[in-house]
């Protein structure tokens, strides 16, 4: 992690008070963009978000797949936590929290959108930061590579249905229309771009894929940002009238995040599952696509949705969390070790 994603952050942080200050001095230019929209899809923030995301697909290697029978355990753990766990968890926490415990602080007309931003992003098992999470704590890279690449394989098929139940569930209705278009556009497109994309640069050789790599890393997240300025440009004037609404949205996220992690590391420990496989399955299982979140919410829902919101404020929560699950997996090595061993030996006996 170099020292720009190290303070990762600190960035998000400006770009939420740059956001709020030129939303508020420069409410006709937000204005204008908010209205550049084809099909419920605001072409600004698509070219945005789609520059956030290829980068990080192309990172992605679909030929590793074959490697996840030689972790299957592991692999096994967190298709579990990801798919099973983690996506309802948070649809429970969202509901308890926004939609009971602290509903009367927030608007109630933005609570089911905040519960559906909520939902989304928790639907989509993180993808590119995970390798940075996996290198921080000595992970096991082959694992890593083909437990995300098969993640993202999933998405293509899952996403759209287990949202579309999960706001039902929630009595939010669902634009099917939209949510489709959008899983097309902000997964299966870029997939696919990125995979054909991917596979040329491989041919030609020379070392092209890592050097467009490298070139192409300051590109998403400086796209992350400036989409994130305009997020909090359209939604300054509710931020400066309610700014307990962000810590709020954040108590559901971190809770999520620590009990999922802790529900891999603890089914991995069980299992038997190697440390180095099981520190990036709690890594995995905890983090999530918060740039594929950030899209739909925008798509489903709009730019100054409260869902729109509630994915941003993953985004602020997730990098000091995340680096904390890293810290706590690597300082409890020992402890996970001594029961790893002695859950193989029962299983062998």
């Amino acid at each position: 992690m170099n020292t720009f994603e190290r303070y990762l952050t600190v960035w998000v942080a400006l770009c939420i008070v740059a956001g709020v200050a030129l939303g508020h001095v420069m409410p006709s230019f937000f204005a204008a963009v908010a209205s550049a929209e084809v099909a419920n899809v605001n072409l600004p923030v698509a070219v945005l978000i789609w520059l956030m995301i290829v980068p990080m697909l192309l990172k992605i290697d679909f030929g590793a797949l074959g490697s996840v029978r030689e972790h299957w355990r592991g692999v096994g753990v967190t298709l579990f936590v990801n798919w099973a766990v983690k996506p309802f968890s948070m649809a429970l926490l969202g509901s308890l929290f926004i939609g009971h415990v602290f509903a009367p602080m927030l608007p109630s007309a933005q609570i089911p959108s905040y519960i559906a931003g909520l939902i989304l992003l928790a639907a989509a098992p993180c993808t590119a930061m995970v390798f940075v999470w996996s290198s921080l704590c000595g992970g096991e890279p082959h694992y890593t590579l083909s437990q995300v690449a098969l993640n993202d394989l999933l998405m293509v098929f899952l996403f759209a249905p287990l949202v579309g139940l999960l706001l039902g569930v929630a009595s939010i209705t669902v634009p099917w229309a939209t949510l489709l278009l959008s899983v097309a556009l902000y997964i299966v497109v870029p997939v696919i771009v990125a995979q054909l994309w991917r596979s040329s640069m491989i041919r030609a050789g020379g070392g092209l894929l890592e050097r467009t790599l490298a070139k192409l890393q300051p590109v998403s997240l400086v796209s992350l940002l400036a989409t994130l300025v305009l997020l909090f440009g359209f939604q300054g004037e509710q931020i400066l009238r309610q700014p307990v609404v962000i810590a709020i949205l954040a108590v559901p996220i971190l809770i999520q995040v620590y009990l999922n992690a802790g529900i891999a590391y603890w089914l991995s420990r069980r299992f038997g599952v190697a440390w180095c496989v099981a520190a990036p399955a709690a890594l995995i299982g905890a983090s999530n696509f918060f740039e594929l979140a950030v899209a739909a919410a925008i798509s489903l829902f709009g730019l100054n949705s409260g869902a729109a919101l509630a994915t941003v404020v993953g985004v602020l929560v997730e990098v000091p969390v995340m680096l904390s699950v890293v810290r706590i997996v690597k300082a409890t090595r020992g402890w996970y070790e001594a029961g790893a061993s002695r859950e193989t030996a029962e299983v062998r006996s």
